[in-house]
């Protein structure tokens, strides 16, 4: 989302989701962030990883975060920035959830 412009997401909740992406993405410069929200209503955010013997993309990395707090559902997941993400994990566990990204003008895709 580009500097200066508020959430196209109608749901507060999804909103939140986007701030958090955001903001963590800026405060790391990181090429992508992603916030997850789960059944029960608690968020978690985490960014892409790439090293010379690991490589998660933001969703993978935000998914696996959640996963360690032993969550049992998830509602939403927001990532923003660029580069590619695989949303597989994330549909296996929860096929119902909300796969959003937001790309570097605002604009929003659901995955």
């Amino acid at each position: 989302m580009a500097s200066g412009m508020s959430s196209k997401f109608t749901d507060p909740e999804d909103a939140k989701l986007e701030t958090l992406a955001i903001a963590t993405q800026r405060r790391t410069g990181s090429e992508q962030a992603a916030a997850l929200r789960d059944s029960t209503g608690r968020t978690y955010v985490a960014i892409n990883i790439s090293t010379s013997s690991l490589s998660l993309d933001s969703i993978a990395a935000v998914f696996t975060v959640a996963m360690a707090s032993q969550i049992s559902g998830i509602e939403a997941v927001i990532v923003v920035g660029t580069g590619p993400i695989d949303v597989g994990p994330v549909r296996e566990f929860a096929t119902d959830c909300l796969v959003w990204r937001v790309n570097i003008d605002g604009e929003i895709s659901a995955l």
